[in-house]
Parts: C-alpha cells; sequence; structure tokens
C-alpha cells in the first residue's frame, strides 16, 4: 500500500478545495493516484474548486505566435523557478526568441525544437543550458505545440501565463479578432475538446461511471442510474467541449459555435492548443 504523506493531502487539497480528510481518505482508496483520487471525490459528491493545482504553478513564460499570413502558429512554454527572473526583459527575450525559431521551422514535436540551431553553433537545447549556468537556477523548455488551419489566431493570457492558438475554417481577415476571442474562450474555460467528437472514449465512460455513482449516492433507484449519468454527461459535454460552451463574451446564452456561424455559416473551430504554466 502506498504511503500517504502530509505533503501528498495539502497537494490534493490545494487541487480540488475538498476537506483535508476526505482528500487523505480519497488518496488512500486511490492508492496515491491523485486523477483517481480526484474522480472519487466527484463521486462522493465533493464540490472541487476549479483552482486545481493553480498555486503549485512553475514560474516562466507562454507565448504564443503566428506567421505573418495567420496559416500557422505555435506555442512555446519556458519555464523557470521564480517569478523575478520570469518577469527579466532577457528572459522573455529568451522565449520570444525561440518562438520565432519554432515558428520559421515548424518542427514535429519540442525535442526537434530543441536540437534546432539557435546561434554562434549552439542548438536551442544548448542555449538553455548555457543560461542555466548564467541565471543560476533551473530553465527548462517545457513545453511546445503546433498549428495549422485556413486561419489561427494567437492569444496570451495573464502575463504571459498560458497561450492559446485557435484554428478557425475561413481564411478572411475579417474572422481573427472574432477567433482571437475564441482564444480567449479556451484560456477562460479550459475546454477539452472542440466538441463532442473529439472527448476520448475513456473520458466519456469515466464520466459516465462517476455520475452513476453519484445518483446511486443520492438514493436514486438502481434502474434510473444509467439515465441520470446520461444526462449528467451531456451536461459535462456541454460545458467542457469549445463550440457547446456558452461564449462568454457573447450576448444571451449563445454557444460559441452558434457566434461563430451567425458570423459566416461556414465558419467553424478546426483545432485548439491551450498552454499553460505548470
Amino acid at each position: 500500500m502506498s504511503t500517504i504523506t502530509a505533503s501528498d493531502v495539502k497537494k490534493l487539497r490545494e487541487m480540488t478545495g475538498a476537506g483535508m480528510m476526505d482528500c487523505k481518505k480519497a488518496l488512500a482508496e486511490a492508492g496515491g493516484d491523485f486523477d483517481e483520487a480526484v474522480a472519487i471525490l466527484r463521486k462522493k459528491g465533493q464540490k472541487l474548486s476549479a483552482k486545481r493545482a493553480g498555486r503549485e504553478a512553475k514560474e516562466g513564460v507562454v507565448l504564443a505566435k503566428v506567421t505573418d499570413d495567420k496559416t500557422k502558429g505555435v506555442i512555446v512554454k519556458l519555464s523557470c523557478e521564480t517569478d523575478f527572473v520570469a518577469k527579466t526583459d532577457s528572459f522573455i527575450a529568451l522565449a520570444d526568441k525561440i518562438g520565432d525559431i519554432a515558428l520559421q521551422n515548424f518542427p514535429n514535436s519540442l525535442e526537434d525544437l530543441l536540437n534546432l540551431p539557435f546561434e554562434d553553433g549552439l542548438t536551442v537545447g544548448d542555449k538553455i543550458t548555457e543560461q542555466v549556468g548564467v541565471i543560476g537556477e533551473k530553465i527548462e523548455l517545457a513545453g511546445y505545440e503546433k498549428l495549422e488551419a485556413p486561419m489561427v489566431a494567437p492569444y496570451i493570457h495573464m502575463g504571459n501565463k498560458a497561450g492559446v492558438l485557435v484554428g478557425l475554417s475561413v481564411a478572411d481577415e475579417e474572422y481573427f479578432e472574432p477567433g482571437r476571442g475564441v482564444a480567449m474562450q479556451v484560456a477562460a474555460m479550459r475546454p477539452i475538446a472542440v466538441d463532442e467528437e473529439g472527448v476520448d472514449a475513456s473520458v466519456i465512460e469515466k464520466e459516465l461511471e462517476i455520475g452513476m455513482e453519484q445518483a446511486r449516492q443520492e438514493g436514486k433507484p438502481e434502474q434510473m442510474l444509467e439515465r441520470i449519468a446520461q444526462g449528467k454527461l451531456k451536461k459535462f459535454l456541454k460545458e467542457n467541449t469549445l463550440l457547446n460552451q456558452e461564449f462568454v463574451r457573447g450576448e444571451g446564452k449563445q454557444t460559441v459555435g452558434a457566434y461563430l456561424k451567425a458570423l459566416n455559416g461556414d465558419l467553424t473551430v478546426t483545432d485548439f492548443k491551450h498552454v499553460e504554466l505548470g
């Protein structure tokens, strides 16, 4: 059996906002697995905080950049240990230069990006290692995403603490700012997929399991559990898929999908990328 430490309990409490003893019991039941412990808390009807592990986030810079023709975009996350370093001009400039290299070369992976030339015979990875010695704290390229679409709109959130790219189906400058509005939606509401079809089957299975257990805990008849769970799943998908979310910058209860269709019947989101510190 896994040993549950006080720091483990504290971490789960900060992730979820649940009570200390509830967190301890959930971790014990989950054998120390944090994701499973969160699911256990949800099954027991805990009202979990949306803060997640924000207070444990590493410091650094997240930048989202697009090409001049707005058909390609990248996000880079350069992490460090302290907020002081993250706010220095030299650190931000390093992240910006790495972002430019990523945008120019459009590598397929973070590893490929680290191996690209930086300057003076150094690779991107070499430059980061060099800066560890210069700055005196751990620095790492902790995230990289790329996106290609007829139009890509970027958004940088919370003083370089999160970056979003949204791909749109129609290439028209008129839709660039609306695309940025949708990118802000992604940063604020953290959808898990563009629509229901993009949600992994394992997530749907887990949500149905959680919904049935919640209904069971509420004393609902066994023959009604599946129907209730399906209703909970429908609500979950509406709240967690981008096109079905209520558009936070819109009027009334218009969804993101409806907002885009009102601009152009062919306009929709093809994909999105979201990277945060942490």
